[in-house]
């Protein structure tokens, strides 16, 4: 059998997290290693009227095929809230896709012949590593620091790399938690303005801000080489599976030939439910309501962080997001960890999968948005337990 499969799919390894999540779903574990939100704020509720009201209304035919853009007055939103933050973003401009992470499928499938060059944050988001590894990808990590990226490095990078794409996820990065300063976008934006290169900001995480200044959109600095990826995956509800791209007209024809291929059109029906609730509902009351959680889940986190870790585990200031990102002491690797963490009933995602052909990392990932604080304290007072343990055996 093994020898009918494509190349393609041959040199993809599954997803770390996917995998941990399977032994995380025993109730006995305290799990931090998702980047899953809280279900306990699903606006169950007010989505439910919204159906209800839908059908009731019965204007439209919401069970039929649609177009491959989307539903016009959902992208009509988008573009609205994109226009109260200074971005001229119409809705034509504006692709629906199932989750952002289908935006990634896509601009794979656009722009990666075997072996190009992409750019990509170490450390970066694992799903944008495995959704552009299947398309062969050669991938050229730029380090990220507590300000954003490093700039002489890019510089040094693009010189000879002839990239066609540089991945980011500015705003409370996963796994890291940090934020580019303006100050490092505007040098990253000058550093691209004389390449041919196109850079994607994938932004799931930025309306979950806790603390400090909104910053500037990539789009701000360098509008024709910014593609932008959205969702409501954090804000509203994830099974519902809707993103959303922005792109230049250009690249935008050839994503929407990509996505006809791929799946027609983004599930209509749930287009048209996510539409009436925001239509009903003030989006920005509810994520506000997020914020709250998720802050003071963050805030008993990292009280405990102190109270339980031994002092040589530190991890990266954020504002916002949903994680927190430790080390070990430096020449220590967590490659070990989290399985000594299972036996503690507890689970995390050590470093090395967010970094490209790097192994023995002294990093991992703590999520704090998907437990009550009571909890946390609990998974991490067992964390604590294990890290000891693990700092004295490795030593």
């Amino acid at each position: 059998m093994n020898e009918l499969f494509s190349n393609r799919i041959s040199q993809v390894s599954p997803s770390f997290i996917r995998e941990i999540l399977k032994v995380a779903s025993d109730p006995a574990i305290i799990s931090f290693a998702g980047g899953l939100p809280s279900h306990d704020l699903f606006p169950v509720a007010a989505l439910k009227k919204a159906t209800i009201d839908l059908f009731n209304d019965n204007k439209e035919d919401i069970l039929q095929y649609t177009n491959t853009e989307g539903y016009l007055p959902l992208r009509e939103i988008i573009a609205a809230t994109y226009k109260k933050k200074g971005l001229d973003i119409n809705a034509d401009e504006i692709l629906i896709t199932n989750g952002s992470q289908q935006g990634l499928d896509l601009l794979g499938k656009v722009f990666i012949n075997e072996n190009d060059s992409v750019l990509i944050e170490e450390p970066g988001y694992l799903g944008a590593i495995q959704a552009f590894e299947i398309y062969a990808a050669h991938f050229i990590p730029i380090p990220v620091g507590q300000d954003g990226m490093d700039i002489d490095v890019l510089k040094i990078q693009l010189k000879t790399a002839h990239a066609k794409l540089i991945y980011t996820v500015p705003n409370f990065q996963n796994p890291s938690g940090i934020s580019y300063s303006n100050e490092n976008r505007k040098a990253i934006a000058e550093t691209l303005s004389s390449v041919n290169t196109l850079i994607i900001e994938d932004n799931p995480y930025g309306d979950i801000r806790f603390s400090g200044e909104e910053k500037k959109s990539f789009m701000h600095y360098l509008p024709k080489q910014t593609i932008l990826l959205g969702s409501f995956s954090k804000t509203v509800v994830p099974s519902f599976r809707l993103g959303w791209i922005v792109a230049p007209k250009a690249v935008m024809q050839k994503l929407v030939i990509a996505k006809q291929a791929a799946d027609l059109h983004t599930n209509h029906f749930c287009q048209c439910i996510l539409h009436r609730f925001l239509q009903d509902n003030d989006l920005q009351t509810h994520i506000n309501k997020i914020i709250s959680v998720y802050s003071h889940n963050k805030a008993r986190m990292e009280k405990a962080f102190v109270k339980y870790f031994p002092k040589e585990v530190t991890h990266l200031k954020t504002q916002g997001g949903m994680f927190l990102w430790a080390s070990l002491p430096k020449g220590m690797s967590t490659k070990g960890l989290s399985d000594e963490a299972i036996k503690e009933k507890v689970a995390i995602v050590p470093g090395e999968p967010f970094y490209i052909n790097k192994h023995e990392i002294n990093t991992f990932r703590l999520n704090f948005s998907n437990s009550h604080p009571d909890v946390i304290e609990e998974g991490m007072r067992r964390l604590g337990k294990v890290l000891y343990k693990y700092i004295e055996n490795n030593e």
